[in-house]
């Protein structure tokens, strides 16, 4: 009995003992059920009733990748919706690369890329160079190339310090909320995530509410701007730019705008403005942005281009000698003074300042029309190292070769120095011309021979020595009708070829060439166009040109086909003067769409 007492006791103890562990581990997993519960149910409290400051999770949460956790990342993390994958971006369709920012556009006529400012965009074509030039020198190692940038990491176990240009960095970064804008700081969060999310339509729809809620807040009225700028970039629409450009003006009005605000405000206002060729409006905008921020000098180096961009060499080089004055070794302001001084033909003194502009790497300066000039003027002087600077421009991406250094090309055409009549597929035109050649020559004839000043000179300092005249028919893809009524059987011979007239890039034109001239090395301003030169009189000897390291002579009723994107020079040691009919064409790889989108140079 007692036994039997015992051993129930026992098995009830045992029994107590399993209740309680089991018991405990309940209790264990019960708590973990309550926690999923709770953070599935904060979930749903995110999703359906915005509970969250979601600046203040920044980026622990982020599911959906866009930097922050938000409704999106709830979302993802019910399972409601997937993961968003990131793609890659893709290029415009045109595939047309220009160098980089303030790129000039070049002259239609035998010149270089011109020494005049322009807004559209440029970068060269990555193309088979020939055979490279000697040189003497190695290429400046002061100038970053892409072989002589390398990049090494290490991974250590350490925490990482922040450096002082991070801390400089966050400090710096700019201020663009007044002391209310603060207290609606979630209501602008809310406008602006959908911006950032590329919702355009709908930030513009939130922040233009914000606006008629609050019509003194800076940062709302900020925002409809930006929503404005990005949907007119998204729709193409010059209005929209333009509403955008006026509300920008409307946050610099408003009292109380911080200044980190103006400041952004009103250098977008700039750039918008030039982008819609509002020159001077633009000009104005930069003089504001100095006159209130008279101690930054970047905003002094904008108002310098802002200058240039309206051709106010004058005024651009007023301001650069003040730059220099206060910061005498500010790269950009040293290339563009450079720039400028070889626009007004002063060689020597541009040298230096070029030079010391591209070595210094500053933002602004790393651009291929800079590297352009100064490896011209280093060959106008005789020295060598020119055509370091232009090996130099081509590891940067500028040129498409040492000797093809054209600034407006479209990547992918065929690139040679010399063509044949077939490989241009304009054998038509060519036998045309060849056909006609004494009909074409005594129209130029007696233009030239009447002294009616039709033969203009060449202004833009590519000859050394000499006198050079030219007589242009068609300029920019238009035809020069008070040019054609002094030749008109040539101008009706050629209105059945849309591959010389239609070229917008090009020219159509006489040149004659007085004994004793030199033309300096050049090149053309894109590589779109072939050109032909047709022989009408040419000397029997002394007339030659180069072009990269191939030199010819003309002949009389006989065409010549060259590339001008590559550097040509040419020599007039005869007796009398030469004279030949230059015609313009397409690059025969030109797509119809290209020949008609392509911009007029």
């Amino acid at each position: 009995m007692i036994k039997k007492q015992v051993n129930t006791v026992t098995n009830s103890g045992n029994t107590a003992i399993k209740s309680e562990q089991k018991t405990e581990g309940n209790s264990f997993f019960s708590w973990l059920l309550v926690l999923a519960l709770l953070g599935a149910w904060l979930s749903v409290g995110v999703v359906w009733f915005d509970l969250v400051d979601y600046s203040a999770l920044g980026g622990v949460y982020d599911a959906d990748g866009d930097g922050d956790f938000d409704v999106e990342d709830a979302k993802v993390l019910l399972g409601l919706i997937e993961k968003p994958v990131t793609v890659a971006s893709t290029e415009n369709p045109l595939g047309e690369r220009e160098s980089t920012s303030h790129s000039p556009h070049g002259s239609a006529s035998d010149a270089e890329p011109s020494l005049e400012f322009k807004t559209e965009e440029s970068r060269p074509a990555n193309q088979i160079s020939p055979e490279l030039p000697p040189t003497t020198q190695p290429v400046p190692t002061s100038v970053s190339t892409p072989e002589s940038i390398t990049e090494t990491t290490e991974f250590k176990e350490e925490p990482s310090v922040e450096s002082k240009e991070e801390k400089e960095a966050k400090k710096k970064k700019p201020k663009l909320l007044n002391k209310f804008d603060k207290t609606i700081k979630s209501e602008i969060n809310a406008a602006e995530k959908l911006r950032n999310k590329g919702k355009f339509e709908e930030s513009l729809r939130a922040f233009e509410a914000l606006v008629q809620k609050f019509p003194q807040s800076p940062r709302c009225r900020y925002g409809k701007a930006q929503a404005e700028d990005d949907l007119a970039e998204k729709i193409h629409s010059n209005e929209m730019l333009l509403k955008a450009v006026n509300t920008y003006r409307e946050v610099a009005e408003l009292p109380d705008v911080p200044p980190d605000l103006i400041k952004a405000t009103l250098k977008r206002r700039a750039e918008r403005q030039q982008f819609l060729g509002r020159t001077r409006g633009s000009l104005a905008t930069s003089e504001k942005l100095v006159q209130i921020f008279p101690e930054d000098i970047s905003l002094k180096n904008d108002l310098g281009v802002a200058h240039l961009l309206l051709g106010d060499n004058k005024g651009a080089k007023r301001i650069y000698e003040e730059v220099l004055a206060r910061a005498p070794h500010d790269g950009f302001a040293k290339v563009h003074y450079g720039f400028i001084l070889k626009s007004e033909n002063k060689i020597a003194e541009s040298i230096p300042y070029l030079r010391e502009g591209l070595e210094s790497g500053e933002p602004g300066t790393d651009d291929g029309r800079f590297y352009f000039h100064l490896g011209d003027a280093l060959q106008r002087t005789g020295d060598k190292s020119a055509y370091d600077w232009y090996e130099a421009g081509h590891r940067q991406g500028h040129f498409a070769s040492v000797w093809q250094r054209s600034l407006y090309n479209v990547p992918g055409l065929r690139a040679q120095p010399w063509w044949m009549a077939e490989e241009t597929r304009y054998t038509a035109l060519v036998k045309m011309l060849e056909r006609n050649w004494l009909t074409i020559r005594d129209e130029a004839l007696s233009v030239l021979d009447s002294n009616s000043g039709q033969f203009l000179p060449e202004d833009e300092y590519l000859r050394e020595t000499g006198d050079w005249g030219q007589f242009t028919l068609w300029q920019q893809g238009r035809k020069v009708a008070s040019s054609c009524r002094y030749v008109p059987k040539t101008c009706a011979l050629l209105e059945h070829y849309p591959e010389a007239t239609s070229c917008k890039r090009g020219q159509i034109k006489f040149s004659v060439m007085q004994a004793g001239t030199h033309v300096w090395p050049h090149t053309g301003p894109t590589n779109c166009r072939l050109r032909m030169h047709l022989g009408l009189v040419i000397p029997s000897k002394g007339c030659r040109i180069r072009c990269t390291n191939q030199t010819r002579s003309w002949e009389e009723g006989k065409v010549l086909i060259f590339d001008d994107s590559f550097e040509h020079e040419v020599w007039q040691e005869a007796e009398s003067y030469r004279l030949i009919f230059i015609v313009d064409v397409w690059h025969p790889q030109l797509t119809q769409l290209q020949r008609q989108t392509l911009s007029p140079i």
